[in-house]
């Protein structure tokens, strides 16, 4: 089990900050904090940085039926979990203004991280035409593919075009192949 680490930082702090008193008891019951999941790194300034495994942290949440507060850099991934309150903050003091009530954060869309194949276009190939046909093919009918032949023959660099032809995903695909 992991017990160390930066993502850890703004459990402790929002434990700090309850324990401290430094809401209104009537603003936020003592058990209202108890109701999230918190995870994020917490700098120098206050300012709240992302950590990685969000949306797993989100499902979890989301099976146990509590919220989820984390850095705004986070929330978009935090909200493919489907049905789960996110708080994603900028920064400590905007999470500590959102319970108070004169800063609500509006909850995050979900969103997808930027692909890492983006600007790899089919186009950009020159020659390979059957290989090329065979992609296209592959892509417009959901078929599968198998790619075979000596070093060399461009197999890894038509793979890597092969996301750029077809259509874009649906969340629940989405998660399925994160």
């Amino acid at each position: 089990m992991l017990k160390e680490g930066s993502h850890f930082d703004l459990p402790i702090a929002l434990a700090l900050i309850a324990a401290m008193d430094a809401l209104p008891a009537d603003e936020l019951p003592a058990d209202e904090l108890g109701g999230y999941m918190a995870l994020g790194e917490v700098a120098l300034d206050g300012s709240l940085t992302s950590v990685a495994g969000v949306l797993l942290a989100a499902l979890a949440a989301a099976s146990r039926g509590s919220g989820i507060i984390c850095p705004a850099e986070c929330g978009g991934e935090a909200a493919w979990a489907g049905e789960v309150e996110v708080i994603a903050a900028p920064s400590l003091l905007a999470i500590v203004n959102h319970f108070k009530g004169t800063q609500l954060l509006p909850p995050p869309e979900p969103r997808l991280a930027p692909s890492r194949s983006a600007g790899l276009d089919l186009a950009d190939v020159k020659a390979q035409e059957s290989s090329k046909r065979a992609l296209e093919i592959a892509a417009a009918g959901g078929h599968n593919l198998l790619m075979i032949g000596p070093p060399g023959a461009r197999k890894s660099m038509l793979a890597a075009r092969l996301p750029g032809i077809l259509p874009p995903l649906e969340p629940a695909e989405a998660l399925g192949i994160r």
